[in-house]
């Protein structure tokens, strides 16, 4: 490898046995919807909670998701089609027992990149199916008004707060009568929350990843407390360099994300230097999304598409002719080693992309129960 920087310190991350230690706590209960392949699960896990039952209508992560937690309940109906009382009833639970419900609704419909208001309404490709996504945060809010927990997590993209997708995630003030508007922040302060909205990225807690997110924090408004979010706790975030040092992986894992020659994007990536965009050396200033990641740095955010070979993305390796590998996109998500991703290449790259990252939640998670639950 060239122009490797030293490494001045060394980025662990979470292990299996600790998530299923952490688990083991049973410090407070969870039941997560749109839970993907299990990112913000093993977050809650880590930060001692227990998952009851999670909630995903891809099969392909429902399978991934099993072969890491076989134990908890999996609720694969679209959430359009589940009640709060038909899940209440699966994990045992009575209205307003539940600790925390969590939940990231699809967000390709709200994403920085792409058509997005053209796409309101209407039905998209989302991974092997199609659906409509922007209204689905109004369907876990009609879960979240049925089940009444004593708090609730909600993530998105950033770009829900940014042009007219920003009315649509509304600022949560109230009328004189004390009714919010028909917006995201409004319908859950609607169904009696507290709520508090704030872009955090998962860089400032232990990720090496540059990735920005709306979390949304709700608190039931009887307990009478004021949700809040975690302070930062990685000031100087992890560098590629530092996450994968000490990684041990396979050929065949090198060789899955080795990029072909007949594909346009590798006579681009040959041209280019660690840290260098393709742009930077295409004549045109195309190739704008490839990248070759920078050493020295935390990666940018890892988009679910770009597993697919051939695609320009901006996650290729410094030096070699590569995307990174799946070991490697693990370690800079935060994600177990010993994680099991099933499926394509492309698909455990998607399972990746759409991931909460696990240590950013377990900070989140933390901060609920410290400030929340803990006493409750």
């Amino acid at each position: 490898m060239r122009n490797v920087p030293p490494v001045a310190r060394r980025y662990k991350p979470p292990t299996m046995v600790q998530v299923y230690q952490g688990e083991a706590k049973k410090l407070f209960n969870v039941i997560s919807t749109f839970a993907g392949t299990g990112g913000s699960s093993t977050g809650y896990r880590l930060a001692g909670g227990y998952v009851l039952a999670m909630n995903e209508f891809i099969k392909e992560a429902r399978d991934c998701y099993a072969e890491n937690y076989p134990y908890t309940i999996i609720m694969p109906e679209d959430i359009r089609k589940l009640t709060g009382k038909e899940i209440l009833e699966r994990v045992g639970l009575d209205v307003g027992e539940l600790d925390i419900l969590d939940g990231s609704p699809p967000c390709a419909s709200f994403s920085m990149s792409g058509k997005r208001e053209e796409h309101w309404g209407k039905e998209k490709k989302y991974s092997e199916t199609k659906q409509r996504t922007d209204d689905l945060f109004f369907e876990f809010a009609r879960i979240l008004e049925e089940i009444q927990p004593k708090a609730f997590v909600g993530e998105n993209v950033q770009g829900l707060t940014v042009g007219k997708a920003a009315a649509m995630l509304g600022d949560g003030q109230p009328d004189l009568f004390g009714e919010s508007e028909d917006t995201i922040i409004g319908t859950l302060q609607n169904c009696g929350y507290r709520v508090a909205a704030k872009v955090i990225n998962a860089k400032d807690y232990g990720v090496p990843q540059n990735r920005p997110r709306l979390i949304m924090i709700g608190v039931r408004k009887d307990l009478e407390i004021s949700p809040t979010h975690p302070p930062i706790l990685t000031p100087r975030p992890y560098t590629l360099i530092e996450a994968l040092t000490d990684l041990e992986q396979t050929e065949e894992d090198i060789q899955e994300a080795v990029i072909g020659k007949q594909y346009q994007v590798y006579k681009w990536l040959e041209q280019m230097e660690p840290g260098q965009a393709g742009s930077d050396v295409h004549p045109n200033g195309s190739y704008f999304n490839l990248k070759r990641l920078a050493w020295d740095e935390p990666v940018g955010t890892v988009c679910q598409s770009h597993g697919s070979p051939g695609i320009a993305c901006s996650h290729m390796h410094p030096d070699e002719m590569r995307k990174l590998s799946m070991p490697e996109l693990k370690r800079v998500s935060s994600f177990p080693d010993d994680f099991v991703l099933t499926g394509t290449f492309q698909q455990r790259w998607e399972r990746i992309g759409r991931a909460v990252p696990p240590l950013m939640m377990k900070a989140i998670a933390e901060h609920v129960y410290n400030t929340v639950l803990k006493d409750k």
